[in-house]
């Protein structure tokens, strides 16, 4: 089983090289890893050359942002099992084994969704986080959150989709995971801890600038998902998948209750 690995770097030099390693050290398949920098200008270009000989694929020109530089990365991806990390998250170790087990067991199955750990920039553990249970009715009342790094699809699965929406500047990923299960995709979720990701000033999960686009985004997954607009019912819809999102998982639940959720990516 092949996986493809995208790594998307701007200007984030002092996470690089742990989120790099991160890729390359996982065992248990064959791995492809492509990176893609649109023109860095802190040392991010002279860490990718220090590990040009275990890169497969370099993309080093300018794009639109993110969701672009993902699609050009995954255009030159062959992998039967694909996935991306931001530049300053990291895999944690075992967990490309882990989800090639998941796959080969469950060979219907084409989006596996994991959990994963909030580090702070300086790589100390804040809270742990949790895929929930992908459903589009709950994910059109913004119910259903998949982490990230921690979620692997088959290539068949992206491609059916056509790509990121290279317009969407603010939940790319979101809007990748629904429109796969638009198009027909099947979810597993598994218990193990895959991932890292960073919550801080600077990064953009952090980004209070990004509430407005956000409440944007959930209003277009909405008309995506069910074909109109909202209405005042919908109010209690949305309570109504919120609090059994929290049921179905106490072990979440009890980490928003303790630690408070995560801007962005935790409601």
């Amino acid at each position: 089983m092949k996986f493809s690995v995208v790594t998307i770097s701007f200007n984030q030099a002092r996470y690089l090289e742990q989120a790099i390693r991160s890729v390359l050290e996982q065992q248990g398949c064959e791995l492809e890893y492509i990176v893609v920098d649109p023109g860095s200008t802190d040392g991010s270009r002279d860490i990718i050359a220090r590990y040009r000989h275990d890169i497969d694929h370099c993309v080093l020109e300018p794009d639109k942002g993110a969701a672009d530089g993902l699609n050009k990365g995954f255009e030159r991806a062959t992998g039967d099992i694909f996935c991306y990390l931001n530049s300053d998250d990291l895999f944690l170790p075992g967990a490309f084994a882990r989800v090639a087990r998941v796959f080969e067991r469950h060979p219907r199955c084409e989006v596996v969704c994991g959990n994963g750990y909030v580090v702070d920039g300086d790589g100390n553990i804040v809270r742990r986080v949790y895929s929930d249970r992908f459903g589009l009715r709950s994910a059109a009342y913004g119910a259903a959150i998949a982490i990230q790094p921690s979620t692997f699809f088959r290539a068949r699965a992206f491609h059916a989709t056509g790509g990121f929406n290279v317009n969407n500047r603010s939940n790319w990923d979101g809007e990748l995971v629904i429109d796969m299960a638009l198009a027909g995709a099947t979810f597993r979720n598994v218990p193990d801890f895959l991932s890292c990701y960073r919550v801080y000033a600077d990064s953009i999960t952090g980004s209070a600038r990004l509430a407005d686009a956000h409440a944007r985004y959930e209003e277009r997954m909405f008309r995506k998902i069910v074909g109109r607009e909202r209405r005042p019912v919908d109010e209690l819809a949305s309570a109504f998948f919120r609090v059994t999102k929290h049921l179905s998982n106490p072990l979440a639940t009890w980490e928003r209750v303790v630690r408070g959720p995560v801007f962005g990516r935790q409601s």
